[in-house]
């Protein structure tokens, strides 16, 4: 799905979402055999994300419950961190949420040890047609389909522009070197005594670290499941964090008190890097008036390092006593103009074109819709699905960087421990 013109393109979609569901309800799943309407179903729904997300969901739940009154959707939900605490835990005794959202990094990882259904067995529940292909894969295994897109997200540079204003500064450029985006951070600090701070230490997530090396044309994993870069790529990636971890970004300590709120969603620091779609739920954290969206840093203009990431996706479990039922509530999810027009670009850029159909890009909506359109000359292939153990790798990666924020452990300390876990992750 390309930007070049975004409006003629969201008007194609939306038309090709009408005939999609010309002659049936806007909302309502391709009827099948199997599904009493009459029967009473409890579901469990569990997904991550903040007040903002739940908001949303209990909306989209409540129009959900107005077709299919005999479903009944509990839910529950926490940060990202502790989700997937949480379901691997489920996982391993077999116990999964009927229904939860879902990430593309843990698809081998679920999908290969059988804990999440093939959506091609309720096909008579699940619309696959409003998804381009591309969209459809990032779900997709060996020919299964586990799961289904909400959105997609770009990698983005949010700024608090109401923090930047009362520090007398300007906002920062998009698509400079690290090192000058790193000098705007400091300007921020400096002006403000680190009320706030310029921004967040970048190096502790793992998506930049990928960004850098899609830069040089390599990447985090190979297409046989092995890491993509030495030691001594990580080392320097690292090192390179620590003149920001001197007084420059906001110290670990603070955002181990405000945990699971954000730097900068608690107007902590002027900017964070992170996907595109989280500019609802900053807004609404951090209470600002204004955010802009601006690319991320690159040290090479010309690279193709973004990418359109369809991580947030919706799975049901392999073990779930209904299934039908289930499949209908995913589908609405990630297809109904109802979704579209409750959670706009909060889940993603919206991926099926019935959803988009329902969606009214103003504001955030539209800020989000522009930027991806502003950023589509950086945009290149999307990765291959994930290797197994992703998701862990993911997260002790955000772990040591932590660490290495509260000066508990070294860098030298951090790369060997990263290593080690993921040659037990990754065999």
């Amino acid at each position: 799905m390309m930007f070049r013109t975004r409006t003629p393109i969201v008007a194609a979609l939306a038309a090709a979402s009408l005939l999609v569901l010309a002659g049936c309800s806007s909302s309502s799943a391709p009827a099948g055999d199997a599904y009493d309407p009459d029967e009473e179903v409890t579901l469990d729904f569990a997904w991550w994300g903040n007040d903002d997300r739940a908001t949303r969901y209990t909306d989209l739940i409540a129009k959900f419950n107005e077709e299919y009154p005999n479903i009944t959707i509990n839910t529950t939900f926490t940060d990202f961190p502790s989700y997937w605490e949480q379901r691997q835990v489920e996982a391993a005794s077999g116990n999964l949420p009927d229904v939860f959202q879902f990430s593309d990094s843990y698809l081998r990882q679920y999908g290969q040890t059988g804990n999440i259904l093939d959506l091609n067995t309720v096909t008579d529940y699940v619309d696959f047609s409003t998804f381009d292909d591309a969209l459809l894969g990032t779900g997709r295994l060996d020919d299964k389909q586990y799961s289904l897109p909400t959105g997609f997200s770009v990698w983005a540079n949010f700024v608090n522009d109401d923090l930047v204003a009362a520090a007398g500064l300007e906002l920062p450029e998009g698509g400079t070197s690290y090192e000058e985006f790193d000098d705007w951070m400091a300007s921020v600090t400096d002006a403000t005594g680190g009320a706030p701070y310029g921004g967040t230490d970048y190096t502790q997530r793992i998506q930049v670290f990928e960004l850098q090396l899609r830069e040089a044309g390599k990447s985090l994993y190979t297409e046989d499941g092995e890491l993509g870069f030495t030691e001594d790529e990580l080392a320097d990636f690292w090192e390179s964090g620590a003149a920001i971890r001197d007084g420059v970004t906001i110290p670990q300590q603070q955002l181990e008190e405000i945990s699971p709120i954000s730097g900068f969603g608690a107007g902590r620091t002027a900017s964070e890097m992170s996907w595109s779609n989280f500019l609802g739920g900053y807004l609404a954290d951090s209470g600002a008036s204004s955010i802009s969206i601006v690319a991320p840093p690159t040290n090479d203009p010309k690279a193709k390092d973004l990418y359109r990431q369809g991580g947030l996706q919706v799975a049901i479990s392999e073990k779930t006593e209904h299934p039908e039922a289930a499949a209908i509530f995913l589908n609405y999810v990630v297809n109904s103009p109802e979704a579209g027009e409750i959670f706009g670009t909060t889940l993603g850029f919206p991926a099926s074109s019935s959803k988009l159909a329902g969606a009214t890009l103003e504001g955030a909506d539209a800020q989000v819709a522009d930027y991806i359109e502003s950023v589509e000359d950086r945009i290149g292939d999307t990765p291959p699905p994930a290797v197994v153990g992703y998701g862990s790798l993911e997260q002790k990666f955000w772990d040591l960087g932590k660490e290495l924020g509260l000066g508990t452990k070294t860098v030298d300390e951090a790369v060997t421990e990263f290593f080690s876990e993921a040659q037990v992750i990754l065999g």
